[in-house]
This record gives structure tokens, C-alpha cells and sequence, in this order.
């Protein structure tokens, strides 16, 4: 399926949230940093609001990522872990969520040797089976009825993680500059 959101023939140009960026050697990258930024706010705005539908208020985008991540695979996870999978810098706003978490009662703290770790709770357990359950009605069967290949949004999610480390490279150097 393929989309031309350009409006080329139209004389309009990219869709893009900064022109004087787009006018660049290469157009398209601002056209995906756009669509990221949309989806990345959907994304947080569906996450908190869903998280909330499964009973759960209070909670901001953060804290439903981390809930995720503690709950993934049933593993107690340490800070470290948690920051390296969901690509975060700044610790603290992970080390934040996680004392609101266990204050929710929806995770536990623990230890692994010298190291602090969060396990899930019955009541994050529940809190995310809900989330999914809410999730598969509201969001995951709309979007089957589009039609999308499966495979094609599994190698746009690789191409996205692909780029993110381009990104993260650059990022670096201008902290260097």
C-alpha cells in the first residue's frame, strides 16, 4: 500500500512540521521525524488513557512503559535494564516511576545482589492484562480492519530502531561539539 502524503503535484511539498528543515539534502527524514512526533504524542496520549480505562489514573506515558517492562516476561527488572530497553538517559524519571509504581502497588522492589530490582505484583499483573485486554478491543481490531501487512510494519518497527541508533549517534556527537 502506498500512500503519497507529499502533494508533489499539487506544488505543496512534504508534510512536514518545519519547512526550513525539509529544504534540506533530504526531505523524507523530515517527513518521519513528523510522523514520529504524531505518533509518539498518539501513542502516550492512547497509553495513559488506556491505562486509566483498566482502573489505573495517575499514571503518565512513563510509568505505563515502565509497568510493561517490569511485567515483561515476569523477570524482575533492575534500573539499568529498564533504561537499556527502553533507550532512556535520564535515569531519574525511570527511578521516579518506579517509587510511584510500587506506591500504586502495581510493582515491588527487590534485590539481586547488590543491585535493586522491580518485580510486578498481582495487582500489575492485573492492571496489564487489562491494559490488553482493552487494548486488543479498542485499538489492535481497528487496526487489523485496515488491512496493513504484518510483515510490512514488522520492517518499518526494525527500520525505526535502525534509525533511532543513527540518532543516538548524532546525538552523541553534538554533546561532543
Amino acid at each position: 500500500m502506498s500512500v503519497d502524503n507529499t502533494r508533489e503535484g499539487q506544488g505543496i511539498g512534504p508534510v512536514v512540521s518545519a519547512a526550513h528543515l525539509a529544504s534540506g539534502a533530504m526531505p523524507a527524514l523530515s517527513e518521519i521525524e513528523f510522523a514520529v512526533t504524531m505518533m509518539v504524542n498518539a501513542y502516550h496520549r492512547w497509553m495513559v488513557r488506556c491505562m486509566a480505562a483498566s482502573g489505573s489514573e495517575g499514571l503518565n506515558a512513563l510509568d505505563v512503559q515502565v509497568l510493561h517492562s517490569v511485567n515483561h516476561r515476569g523477570r524482575a527488572k533492575t534500573l539499568s535494564d529498564i533504561c537499556l530497553v527502553l533507550n532512556i538517559e535520564d535515569t531519574h524519571t525511570v527511578t521516579y516511576a518506579l517509587k510511584k509504581l510500587e506506591k500504586a502497588g502495581l510493582i515491588e522492589s527487590g534485590r539481586r545482589g547488590k543491585e535493586k530490582t522491580a518485580g510486578i505484583t498481582k495487582e500489575g499483573v492485573d492492571a496489564c492484562l487489562e491494559y490488553r485486554r482493552l487494548r486488543e478491543a479498542l485499538l489492535v481490531e481497528p487496526m487489523k480492519a485496515l488491512g496493513l501487512d504484518e510483515t510490512e510494519l514488522s520492517k518499518l518497527a526494525a527500520t525505526l530502531r535502525l534509525v533511532s541508533g543513527n540518532y543516538d549517534q548524532a546525538a552523541r556527537a553534538a554533546a561532543a561539539m
